[in-house]
């Protein structure tokens, strides 16, 4: 295709987006309304199904417990683009669901309206037999590492095996023939016109944390038990001892939380339970401070003679950008919307998303939108610009797509740094090994 036609096409698909802007703009809000922890998305995935069928595409459902994924065109290459179902908790924000706590406080409704929206522009432009290939359109359940128990539930009944559905999407081989993925996110904090779209997250371990000793009563008898809290509190000051040799450049996290500390202010506590995330910018950085952290936590149950038992999950790994997307979505802000900038740089994020993985295995990309206010994650968070937060990233997907997939240079760069990616195999070995148990006795 000729440059004049893929830009004939992009004006088609953003025409075709604005007609049914308040459609995106309803379906994001009505999402938001209704949040949904992972891999419980029902509601939320009946309404992306419902806007696919909608559109006239047919929808896979329950791809991995929950969320969908419908294909468009066909053709040699693929591109997909993908949308998170789930929501967080925060019961602080005031969109809260009372009874769960659940909020879209990250976002995730935008990237469901830039799912849709891209679908709506490509499907209305009845772009299909001028592209050079298909788009996988993918609504994954389960972004934020949470719920936990819940979903060690799920991998103990055969239902997944691991906690991130976009890692479960590529177990599962959805992303097989997949060429290239993009997807979008709300930028932290954001409430002007910006994208940042070239950047790079940290990749992390999450980890449970037991600590056993022996009940006894509080007040009479203390010397008769062994403090599980006291084990706890004690690991926690010993991890917090390690954060002077974490390397600056390695952008190490560590942030525990405890679950659970004790059944009764009157009873020496016999367990104590930690959660908590071990993140860094390198898989090789994560496991040099996983393994500072645990002996830490160990330190803990041999001061007071208890016993711990840490459980590793593996958590996301690092998220890279592909420079061609990069370029070809930056050239599409430009077109899409001249009062967006785009951030200069290549900054590197503290946090962690299970795209990630996806970047492992294909080139990808992952773009912060503005058109929010507040962090993420905070109560705080809120959409202060509709049209920035769910329509203009849905032109620019669309046409980043357009360019994609009628560019045969552009293909043959990804395609190539496609062929350097792990491949499922090796991505699957690496985030098995990640997954340990260990177990040290300090009781009598």
């Amino acid at each position: 295709m000729s440059a004049t036609d893929a830009t004939a096409l992009k004006r088609r698909v953003c025409a075709a987006i604005d007609e049914r802007r308040d459609d995106l703009v309803a379906l994001a809000e009505s999402i938001a309304a209704e949040p949904e922890l992972g891999f419980k998305e029902v509601e939320t995935t009946r309404k992306v199904v419902d806007a696919f069928e909608g559109l006239g595409l047919d929808a896979e459902t329950e791809i991995v417990v929950t969320g969908a994924r419908a294909r468009y065109g066909d053709g040699p290459a693929v591109g997909a683009v993908l949308g998170e179902l789930d929501a967080l908790v925060n019961p602080e924000h005031p969109d809260a669901d009372p009874e769960t706590g659940a909020c879209h406080a990250c976002g995730h409704h935008a990237q469901i309206a830039n799912l849709v929206g891209a679908a709506v522009g490509l499907v209305g432009a009845d772009a299909a037999d001028e592209l050079g290939g298909a788009v996988e359109f993918v609504a994954v359940p389960a972004e934020e590492y949470l719920d936990l128990d819940y979903r060690r539930g799920l991998v103990e009944a055969g239902e997944i095996e691991f906690f991130g559905g976009k890692q479960e999407l590529i177990r599962r081989g959805y992303l097989d023939d997949v060429d290239f993925a993009t997807m979008i996110h709300a930028g932290s904090d954001v409430p002007h016109r910006e994208i940042t779209s070239d950047f790079s997250t940290n990749g992390f371990v999450g980890k449970s944390v037991t600590y056993r000793g022996r009940e006894a009563h509080a007040g009479a008898a203390p010397e008769e038990g062994v403090n599980a809290l006291n084990a706890a509190t004690l690991g926690l000051n010993a991890v917090h001892a390690q954060r002077e040799t974490f390397r600056d450049e390695d952008a190490v996290r560590v942030h525990p939380i405890l679950t659970r500390g004790g059944d009764g202010v009157n009873v020496v506590p016999s367990e104590a339970r930690l959660e908590a995330y071990v993140r860094a910018r390198t898989v090789e950085a994560v496991l040099d401070a996983n393994e500072k952290v645990d002996r830490a936590l160990e330190s803990g149950a041999m001061a007071v003679g208890a016993d711990v038992a840490i459980e590793d999950h593996p958590g996301y790994l690092p998220l890279r950008t592909d420079p061609t997307i990069v370029d070809a979505h930056d050239e599409n802000v430009a077109f899409v919307a001249d009062d967006v900038t785009i951030t200069e740089g290549r900054p590197h994020l503290a946090g962690s998303t299970d795209m990630g993985d996806v970047t492992q295995v294909l080139p990808g990309i992952h773009p912060w939108v503005g058109g929010f206010e507040g962090s993420v994650h905070s109560r705080e968070f809120r959409v202060v610009d509709e049209e920035m937060a769910y329509v203009v990233p849905a032109k620019v997907t669309a046409c980043t797509l357009v360019d994609l997939l009628t560019d045969d240079a552009k293909l043959a760069a990804i395609r190539e740094a496609r062929d350097a990616k792990l491949s499922t195999d090796e991505y699957l070995d690496r985030v098995r090994s990640m997954r340990t148990d260990s177990t040290a006795t300090y009781s009598d």
